[in-house]
Formats: structure tokens, sequence, C-alpha cells
């Protein structure tokens, strides 16, 4: 009897020890759950802001932008950037407003402000970095090619050259201040939107400036509504000097009149562009080439027909079309906020002096001027242009063709956004 007791002694010992050995482990794994809990899920603050590696904050959701939408992923590729109007916070739930977020994508580095309340989920949504300046705007096409001068009449570039950008072989800009950038053929991704107006970039000038010309209010490749308006180069044709976008009478290379298309573009630009007129470069300059051809001598009105270099540069021989985006007179140079394409600016794009070319960006099935004088004939002064095939023609300055402005953007202006297409195009800060 006495050892029975005894014995149930020993196992109701066996129990309490058993119990509390079980309590003890229960407590000790509970403890160290809850210092692993605090460690990978606790927020260091400091003044209401939170920086840290996105590996240390596991309250996030991220999205990429995708060709499909924003697609859930588990990691930030490179070259994207934190879209901070679609990102946002909650707390318990509903969406906090007064959470600001950032996100440094050299650090990979997350910051929320002020960041205060227990339970905060963050969701970032993320796009692919975009350009931010002319640098980052050249560096943007993959392809560089250069294409060999003297030129036939015939030659063009036509066809589908997204991604391409050419680099001037003749590294000339109007003060040799630098390599010349332009596009030629059918980019698909020189498109840009400015002032309220579609503009396609011509080329980026040697001092980095962005020179482009006028597309219309919409993104329109063909048609009327790529134009101001149609227009007469000039009221007369009986003078030598009217070939000028200014001129000045009796003077072969004067600026103190306007001609009749330049009056067009100061009336549209005073109306349109003066309030961007911080965002314009004048120093870049339009070449209004008045110098002449080999073995002519200007005169006002000269007896028999005089021609001009730029004639001689594209479209005198068959064999020998040399382009240039020098001006080879500074007297020629205007300093003006707004102008029109040279001749020798559609011959690098592409376009040919006896060559359809629809398949071209500078191709709009209207026949529209350019700025550069071709030759006189006795009555008639007359100037290049673009006629609706897209070959390189010529008119009389008293004909109507169409009106399509060029500007030229500082280096400084900043991208905020686009990638150079008709749906997104490059936009300007202003």
């Amino acid at each position: 009897m006495e050892f029975q007791t005894l014995k149930r002694s020993h196992l109701k010992r066996d129990i309490i020890i058993g119990v509390i050995a079980v309590l003890i482990i229960s407590a000790v794994v509970l403890n160290f759950t809850r210092a692993k809990y605090r460690t990978t899920e606790s927020i260091p603050l400091v003044n209401g802001t939170i920086n840290y590696s996105l590996a240390d904050f596991n309250a996030v959701a991220i999205y990429i932008n995708t060709d499909s939408g924003y697609t859930k992923s588990d990691t930030i590729p490179d070259g994207y950037v934190l879209n901070e109007e679609e990102s946002y916070c909650t707390v318990n739930g509903e969406e906090d407003t007064n959470i600001s977020l950032s996100y440094d994508t050299s650090t990979k580095s997350l910051s929320v402000t002020p960041m205060t309340t227990k339970g905060t989920k963050c969701y970032l949504y993320f796009d692919e970095k975009g350009i931010t300046n002319v640098e980052e705007l050249i560096a943007n096409y993959s392809t560089v090619k250069t294409r060999t001068f003297p030129l036939t009449t015939s030659s063009k570039v036509e066809g589908n050259t997204t991604g391409v950008i050419y680099k001037s072989a003749d590294s000339n800009q109007y003060d040799n201040d630098g390599e010349v950038y332009y596009f030629a053929g059918n980019p698909t991704d020189n498109w840009v939107k400015w002032a309220g107006f579609y503009w396609r970039i011509i080329r980026i000038n040697g001092n980095g400036s962005i020179r482009m010309i006028y597309q219309g209010t919409s993104a329109n490749t063909t048609g009327t509504g790529t134009q101001l308006q149609t227009s007469a180069f000039n009221s007369s044709s009986n003078r030598s000097e009217y070939v000028g976008l200014k001129y000045t009478s009796g003077q072969q290379h004067g600026q103190n009149t306007n001609s009749t298309i330049m009056g067009v573009l100061e009336t549209w630009y005073n109306s349109k562009l003066a309030s961007y007129a911080d965002d314009i470069d004048t120093n870049a300059g339009f070449c209004s080439d008045r110098n002449m051809g080999s073995g002519y001598s200007w005169s006002s009105q000269p007896s028999s027909t005089i021609y001009y270099a730029a004639y001689d540069r594209v479209a005198k021989t068959s064999s020998s079309v040399n382009p240039s985006f020098k001006c080879s007179n500074t007297s020629d140079i205007l300093k003006i906020p707004i102008g029109l394409i040279t001749v020798d600016e559609t011959v690098y794009a592409g376009l040919a002096w006896n060559a359809n070319n629809s398949s071209n960006y500078l191709y709009t099935n209207q026949n529209y001027w350019t700025m550069s004088p071709s030759w006189y004939s006795v009555g008639d002064a007359i100037v290049f242009g673009v006629d609706s095939n897209g070959i390189l023609g010529t008119w009389i300055v008293n004909d109507a063709l169409g009106v399509r402005p060029v500007v030229n953007l500082k280096s400084s202006v900043q991208i905020t956004g686009g990638n150079g297409t008709a749906d997104l195009p490059f936009e300007i800060a202003s």
C-alpha cells in the first residue's frame, strides 16, 4: 500500500515537471518568434520619415508597367522609376493621402513620409525611365548612322527608320560648335508635343538645341492639318531680293523687311508661342542662304537667269548632291525664334530632287515652302519647296504653298515624358 502511494507521488511529480517544461519551451519559442517578427517587420522611424532598403520592407506590393498595363512583380527592373502619382499607401485598409513616396534608383531605397501607424501597406507602381534631356534623347537611339556625300539627285531615304539617328559627317553647325544628329527616312519616334502642338524633330543642332517642324494640333502625318495655312512666300516676284525670308531692297543679304511668309510666321508666333519664349534658342539661327552659285553674280533685276548656291548643292548636277548644315555666309543667319526648314535639311532627311518619296516623315501630301532660294529668272524669284509627292521642287515666290513653322528649343529644356511616338510624344516642361 505504501509502495503504491509512492508510485502515484512520482507520477504526479513527473506530470508537473512535464507541464512546466512544455510551458518553458513554449515561452521560448513564442518569444523567439515575436523577436523574429520584430526584426523583420518593425520599421525604424526618424522624425516620421522612414528610409530603408526594399528588401527590409515586406508590407509592399510592386507593379511594373508593361505593354499590357501594370503587372504585379517580385522585383523592380533596372531602368524603372517610381510613378509617384499612381503609388499610394493604406492605413487599416484606407488610403492615406498624407503619405508621400519616393524611390532612389541608385540605392534601391524607398522613402515613406510620414509613417507612424502600424499596419501601413504601400502599393508601388513603376514605369520605365523616360528621356529627360538632350543627351539622353540622342542616347535613346540604338543605331547611329552616317551617310556618304555627295549623293546623286535621285538618292533618298524612305521606309521605317525607327530607332535610328544619323550623325552628320560634315559636323559643321552655323558656328562650328559640334556634331549634328538628324533624322532621315520614316522614323516613328521623333515626335514632340510642345506648346500645345505636335512637332517632328529634324535634328539636334551642334549646340545641343532641338530643331523641329510643325506637325499640327494632333498627330497628323498628311493633309492640311500639318501646316498653318497656305501663303505666298512673297507678294511680288520681280526682284531677286524676294527670295529672302527677310530682305532689304537693293541688297543681296539684307534683313530689314519681312517677306509675306515671315509675316505669317511672326503673327502666329506672337499669338501661340510667345509665352513659351524661354524654351526657344534664338542663337541657333535660321539660314536664309543667298550666296550665289558658281559662276553667277548677284543683281536685283538681272537680265538673265542667276542661280543660288543651294541650287548648286542639291539640284545642279545629277551626281553631286552635297547638302550642308553650315550657313556659308554669316550675313544670312537670322537670329529669330521661328523660321522654315531649309532645302539642305530636306535632303539630309532623305528627300530628293527628282524622286517621289511618300515614305518619309517630311511627306505630308501637300505642297509647302522651304526657306532656300533656287534661282531668279527674268521677272520671277524662285524658292525651293516640297511637293505633294514628297519631291523637292521649285515655285515662284507669289505662288501659294503650305506654311510649316520651325523652331529651335534650348538644349536645357527638360523632357518630362513620352517615348517619341505619335501616341506618346516627348513632352517638354515649360
